[in-house]
């Protein structure tokens, strides 16, 4: 078992944030993190052509602004190259291949004890603190609903997750389901790319 006073759970970049406001005060800390990289929804499962949709003075991590360089509204290839300064920077250094599986509160030792599966050796791991941080994120795993027919249909099925440009569909009948900002986003990257693309929205655009 291990000890630290703060369990961060997570390695994107409310994770890394967590972690260097900690060393900044000299307060120890454990970062777990699911993947075998941090940041992974950006540098893994995102879309070639995506940009961050604030502008940059709104998205930059305490403590360390974006290079005056960048434009204002930031590109994933620049956002992750500002992460990797990040982690750097403040000398972060999380546990890869660490998968949650259990978080228990104490309420006699006010301690949290969370239990994780390395997924490289198989075995379970043991962590306690005193403070718990989940920065898990809100989009860590692809969702597809279930559509009646989708099973037997003979084209190809991908989630946003696994799209990563439009260059491969060129002349093909593509839909996008969904018009959100990646829906709309991927939809006008195919479009872009040659491919005869066509969206469903579920409720009026307005």
């Amino acid at each position: 078992m291990q000890e630290q006073p703060v369990i961060i759970i997570g390695a994107g970049p409310s994770g890394l944030a967590t972690a260097a406001s900690l060393n900044l005060h000299s307060i120890p800390y454990i970062i777990l993190e699911r993947e075998d990289c941090f940041a992974s929804l950006w540098k893994k499962y995102a879309y070639d052509r995506l940009h961050l949709h604030l502008q940059k003075q709104f998205c930059q991590l305490p403590h360390l602004p974006f290079p005056h360089s960048y434009p204002r509204f930031i590109s994933k290839q620049q956002f992750v190259s500002y992460l990797d300064d990040y982690v750097s920077h403040f000398k972060i250094t999380p546990l890869y291949c660490r998968c949650v599986e259990l978080a228990v509160f104490d309420e006699i030792t006010k301690e949290w004890t969370v239990k994780v599966r390395n997924l490289g050796s198989g075995e379970v791991e043991e962590f306690r603190g005193r403070f718990l941080v989940v920065a898990s994120g809100e989009a860590t795993d692809p969702y597809t609903p279930e559509i009646e027919g989708l099973k037997s249909f003979p084209g190809d099925v991908l989630h946003s997750t696994q799209f990563k440009n439009g260059k491969a569909f060129r002349d093909k009948n593509v839909l996008v389901v969904g018009s959100g900002n990646s829906g709309m986003e991927i939809a006008m990257d195919l479009a872009n790319h040659g491919a005869k693309t066509s969206i469903v929205v579920r409720s009026p655009v307005k």
